[in-house]
Parts: structure tokens; sequence; C-alpha cells
């Protein structure tokens, strides 16, 4: 049942993964009539739609009584206010991130994307040293020195970029380059956090997860009013949604939470796999569907380094057991 589980969990991780990459690109870069949709307020409704899925999972830890799950809510949030206010500041962050991947995707094709986000390794194992005193073996170390250079053949610059760069401008290539970089760190060091703030205390990770959505909500509607409060008042807030943004969405929230099924019952190398997958995915179909990227033998190599770089950082050598004696 369990190696049913695992197996199911990641299998999960790679369609929410390789999909919300896919669409959310897609819906980016679609050329329609009227007023485009604002990411910001697609994070908000993703994080409402987190606490939403989180409230039902603890209804159902609580046996399906409405009375337990209003104690454990209750007693577990409002009556741990000090608890509760911790997961601001990984919230703050995560707001930051998820919108920085909306400016990323809008200026970079999935590809590139994919494998450049794969930095987030190195930056959560820096965290992990400086705030979890964490020690790395050889076999980690080396493989962050190997996603680094991988990461810097993909962003090489080609001739087939140069051609690119007709309709994306070496701004935007920028832009977007900027926007991932910054996202890894900000996952970086809120995962650290996060994983942390679990560590220390015995709340359930779907509480926890509850709270990081009601901050993430707050802080998201702020970034709306103040980044987006003029186009707001024009088209209001569901401007330009249509069933593709709804699936972007949802695929958001769900990201956190197949993430936390992942953790529960996979482990690192299995993880690597369904990252690995999902780069192998997310080129193809960035090829043959999307059409807005050709890989050159510069960005394969990279690729292929990158890949090899996540396997080897959840490698995990055991120790050769004794000899048996005749």
């Amino acid at each position: 049942m369990s190696t049913n589980l695992k197996y199911l969990s990641l299998g999960i991780l790679v369609f929410q993964t390789t999909s919300l990459v896919l669409t959310m690109r897609y819906s980016r870069t679609l050329k329609e009539e009227g007023p485009r949709y604002l990411s910001s307020t697609a994070v908000v409704i993703a994080e409402l739609l987190k606490i939403l899925a989180c409230v039902l999972l603890v209804y159902k830890d609580s046996k399906c009584n409405l009375r337990t799950l209003n104690r454990v809510l209750h007693d577990e949030i409002l009556n741990k206010p000090m608890e509760t206010l911790k997961l601001a500041i990984p919230s703050g962050i995560y707001t930051l991130q998820n919108n920085l991947l909306y400016v990323a995707l809008s200026n970079l094709d999935a590809a590139t994307y994919q494998v450049t986000y794969q930095l987030k390794i190195l930056t959560t194992a820096l965290f992990s040293v400086s705030m979890l005193s964490k020690k790395l073996g050889v076999y980690q170390w080396l493989s962050l020195v190997i996603l680094m250079t991988g990461v810097a053949f993909v962003q090489w610059p080609s001739d087939s970029q140069a051609t690119a760069a007709k309709e994306h401008s070496a701004g935007s290539q920028f832009v977007g380059l900027i926007a991932v970089l910054i996202a890894c760190f900000s996952s970086g060091f809120a995962g650290v956090y996060f994983e942390k703030i679990l560590k220390e205390t015995k709340q359930s990770v779907w509480i926890r997860n509850i709270q990081l959505g009601f901050f993430g909500s707050i802080f998201g509607l702020m970034g709306v009013y103040i980044y987006d409060g003029e186009q707001l008042s024009k088209n209001g807030f569901f401007q330009g949604y249509n069933k593709l943004t709804w699936i972007v969405v949802v695929l958001q929230a769900l990201g956190g939470l197949v993430i936390a099924a992942v953790i529960k019952y996979a482990d690192n190398i299995l993880k690597g796999f369904a990252t690995s997958l999902s780069i192998i995915l997310s080129t193809l179909i960035s090829y043959f569907w999307l059409q807005d990227f050709v890989p050159t033998s510069v960005f394969f190599f990279g690729a292929v380094l990158v890949i090899a770089a996540t396997f080897l950082y959840g490698y995990d050598p055991k120790p050769a057991g004794n000899p048996i004696k005749a």
C-alpha cells in the first residue's frame, strides 16, 4: 500500500509540476481580445483555495466531525497567536515567489524556466547549512557544483536565442532570469524557515498550511491593490479569467499539498526522478506544442547536468556491510 502511495504521489507531482509550468506559460503568452488576467489576483485565489483544501483535510482527520474541526481550528490557530504569527515571514516570501513565477514564465520559455529553477536546490542547501546546521556530504557538494555548471550552460546565449529575440527581447529574457533567481532564493529561505518551524512544534502540516494561506492571502491582496489597483478599478478582480486561468490557479493551489504528500511518502531519489521527468516533458511540449523553444546541444548538455545533479543530491551511499565469514 505504501509503495502504491509513493508512486501515486510521485506521478501526481510530475503531472502538477509539468502542467502548471506549461499552462502558466501558455496563459501568459496567449493572445486574446480584452485585458489579460492579473497574476496578482490569481495568487490570492490560489491561497484561498489552498486554505479550503487544508480545512477539508483537517475535517477528514477530525473524523468528519464539525465540532471537532471547530475545536481544532480554534485551539491550534486562534488560541496560539504567536505560533500563527511565526508563519507571517515565510508566507510573505512565498507570496513574492508565486508572483515572480508569473513574471518569469511571461518572459522565459517553459524548458529554460524549469531547468534554471532547479537552482532552488542550491539555495535550499545553503540555507539548510546556515539555519539548521545541516551537514552536507561530498556527493551533495559535488552535485551543487554540477547544478550551477548545468544552469550556466542552459543560460548560455546561442544562435537560436538570437532568432527568438525577435519575439522576446533580450531585456525580457533578462527580466525572466532575474525573476527566477530571486524566486530560487526566496524558495530556499522560506522552505528552510518553514521546515524549522515544523520541527519546533507539533502542529500538523495542514494547520501550518492554513496559517500560511491566511497570511498569504492578506499579503497577496496588498500586492493586488498596490501594483494593480488602477487596472482593478477599471476591469474588476476577475478580468481576463477563463477556463485556462482557473486551471492554472487550481494547479498552483495544489502544489504545496502535493509536495507535502511526496515528503511523507517518497524519498529524495524518487523526487529527483520526478523533477527530471518534468524537465524532459516540459522541454518536449515546449518544442512540439507551444513552439516557443528551439533546443540546442548546449541546452541539452546543461539539462543533463542539472538532471544528474538532482539525482546525485538525493543519493545516499550506504556503508558496505561486513563480509560473511565462511
